[in-house]
């Protein structure tokens, strides 16, 4: 299974960005690929303020690069050539910020050439989403659901960490699972209640109830799962 953040880390990733922490600087601490990090930062912050701080964040590099330079010794060539480097290196570090360029020229991208071998073969769901199948379901999961006891269902477009799937997908109905109560329950409104699901079997023996209503995937952390 995925390594996937807790709770502290994820509190603590967000500190780090904004307080200027640069994504690759990140993504080295947490041991994550630059796009993840990314895409965390954009469902923690959301993206107007993912944005933001990129830009806020941007800036300041760019005014430490400026007020450094202004400190080189022009008569001294191998400081020069020293200093010379470290203003490239941290210019590369600006390009990081310009996040659609970063997910078409990362490096971590290179290695998908077999996966674009397979795309004639293979639909883009099956791509991103895994069968309930195959899932190893925990023993115990939370869900939202409201007074009725009516799950919360959401299309998967509200979700900003798949918004890279074709609009078709994106139009599908899911419902969302939770491994944590706390989480669960900062995400439930006042109209509604977190409610434990002891035998997460249950999913699969609803699943052709789930199909008849139009619900299609399971929301599960970093997981998407199709019924």
């Amino acid at each position: 299974m995925a390594k996937r953040l807790t709770e502290k880390e994820n509190e603590k990733l967000v500190r780090g960005f904004k307080s200027g922490k640069t994504i690759k600087t990140l993504s080295e601490e947490f041991c994550f690929t630059s796009v993840t990090i990314i895409r965390k930062l954009k469902e923690k912050l959301g993206v107007s303020v993912y944005k933001e701080l990129s830009l806020k964040n941007k800036k300041s590099v760019q005014e430490n690069i400026i007020n450094r330079d202004k400190n080189i010794n022009k008569d001294n060539i191998c400081s020069n050539s020293k200093d010379s480097q470290k203003r490239f290196l941290e210019i590369n570090e600006i390009d990081e910020y310009n996040d659609e360029k970063n997910f078409l020229n990362a490096s971590e991208f290179i290695e998908i050439t077999p996966l674009n071998y397979e795309i004639e073969s293979i639909s883009r769901k099956e791509l991103s989403s895994i069968p309930i199948a195959e899932i190893n379901f925990p023993k115990i999961v939370y869900m939202i659901v409201d007074k009725n006891i009516e799950l919360e269902i959401k299309l998967l477009k509200d979700y900003p960490q798949w918004d890279f799937l074709p609009n078709r997908d994106l139009n599908r109905k899911t419902i969302e699972i939770f491994n944590d109560i706390k989480v669960a329950k900062r995400f439930c409104k006042k109209e509604q209640k977190v409610i434990k699901v002891p035998n997460t079997d249950v999913f699969r023996i609803a699943a052709p109830i789930l199909i008849s209503r139009g619900i299609s995937r399971i929301v599960s952390s970093e997981q998407l799962i199709a019924i």
